[in-house]
């Protein structure tokens, strides 16, 4: 089943209570993006300071321009964890505020959500989520009680934020969903929803479903909560499954995706936000392949060329690296190394990393140069070599590469190399020998 688009749905401008700017974008068919960096990327090991999380989420809703708060909740932190993580979540919703969404997450207890509410209170577009086990697994795990309890404690606990939070939305996620009851969580999803709860997040807690049970899991408590639910996909990547599942729950209707820089959150991690993000907006006909060729999924276009220096700054603070093989903002992208690539990029890559991430073209040298690859980086480093040259540079370069064991070659180190050569070319000297 999937959400209509926006018809008959007329955008209101400005935040303000009264208005659930992620309801709104969800129900338009706009996508949302629910960011579980520095709160859900905190059970990766990492930390990010207050300063960093209101660098982050600015920079994330400047993504989408003025319209940040109708694309991304920003999952500030979990205040309930200690005083440096309220203040870290309410630094995040008061200087934030006018970029993203804020939401403080707690758990589904009537003291947890005071204190989750009064760390966004009187900012505008805030939120708490309430974590709620739905499973009996998570249940007996979490609140000592079976499933069908603790989802009716939960839905009196959503009932008393509703009656508390003043102007915050109050979303819910219903914990270990795919393994729980999907009848019993449809039921309670409608439930919540009709009790005032903004969004209803179905989360896959241990990360083992397969998109065909994503699917599955989504379309039946939609069609058992009610057209009033909005449902949330948090999806994590263990089976290393995390994009393909968004994907099936976006193909279900689901216009609110949860997410994280990098992947980051609990074991291997979830979706990562610049995957889903560039996936979605890059090329019109694939995101019409998810979304519904009659769907428009943005307010305002995202602007892609921002997702590599999000990324670089969120690996430089929280220490997990960006490598030749991390799809979209990894060192990887926008490299060329072999002939073929070289004289045919289009040919080789899935879309124009200059283009749509800003960007260019760099050609690395590496074992598996060609004559091509190797002129072209010579001329970078401003040496112009002639074919006799190019053939001995070249060995060069291959014995470098095996004799160290490792495949690529620094520009500093080949540029000395170049040096020699071209100085020992000038002089008559022999330019064989191995420097």
């Amino acid at each position: 089943m999937r959400f209509g688009c926006a018809v008959g749905i007329r955008r209101t401008e400005g935040g303000g209570s009264g208005m659930d700017a992620v309801r709104e974008s969800a129900r338009a068919g706009r996508m949302v993006f629910f960011e579980e960096s520095a709160r859900d990327g905190a059970q990766a090991k990492t930390l990010m300071s207050a300063d960093f999380r209101v660098r982050l989420a600015r920079e994330q809703g400047a993504v989408f321009g003025t319209d940040g708060p109708r694309h991304v909740v920003f999952a500030a932190g979990f205040p309930s964890v200690c005083a440096q993580e309220f203040e870290a979540t309410r630094q995040v919703a008061l200087e934030a505020q006018e970029s993203v969404s804020p939401a403080a997450i707690c758990r589904g207890t009537t003291a947890d959500v005071r204190l989750a509410l009064s760390a966004v209170r009187g900012a505008a577009h805030a939120r708490v989520m309430v974590i709620v086990a739905a499973s009996e697994a998570t249940a007996r795990a979490l609140v000592h009680c079976g499933a069908r309890t603790a989802l009716a404690q939960g839905l009196q606990v959503v009932k008393e934020a509703v009656d508390l939070a003043d102007g915050v939305a109050v979303d819910v996620c219903l914990v270990d969903a795919p393994r729980a009851d999907h009848a019993l969580v449809a039921e309670y999803a409608g439930a919540m929803t009709a009790q005032g709860a903004g969004t209803i997040v179905l989360a896959d807690t241990v990360g083992d479903l397969l998109p065909g049970r994503t699917r599955e899991l989504f379309t039946r408590v939609a069609a058992g909560a009610g057209p009033d639910a909005v449902l949330v996909s948090h999806l994590h990547n263990d089976l290393g499954l995390g994009l393909a599942n968004t994907l099936a729950a976006l193909e279900t209707g689901v216009r609110v995706a949860a997410c994280s820089w990098l992947g980051m959150a609990e074991r291997s991690g979830m979706v990562a936000t610049e995957q889903v993000l560039f996936l979605l907006a890059h090329d019109p006909a694939k995101a019409a392949q998810v979304l519904g060729a009659d769907c428009r999924p943005w307010w305002t276009a995202p602007d892609l060329t921002r997702l590599p220096g999000i990324a670089r700054m969120v690996s430089a603070e929280t220490g997990v690296p960006l490598t030749v093989t991390t799809p979209i903002v990894g060192t990887g992208v926008a490299t060329i190394s072999t002939g073929t690539p070289f004289t045919h990029p289009r040919t080789f890559q899935p879309y124009d990393p200059e283009q749509h991430l800003g960007l260019p073209a760099t050609v690395v040298l590496t074992h598996l140069a060609s004559a091509r690859v190797l002129h072209a980086v010579a001329e970078r480093l401003g040496h112009h070599l002639d074919p006799a040259q190019t053939r001995t540079a070249l060995a060069w370069v291959k014995d470098r590469a095996y004799r160290l064991g490792r495949a690529v070659v620094a520009d500093s180190d080949f540029a000395a190399y170049l040096d020699g050569l071209t100085s020992a070319h000038a002089s008559g000297t022999d330019t064989h020998a191995r420097p």
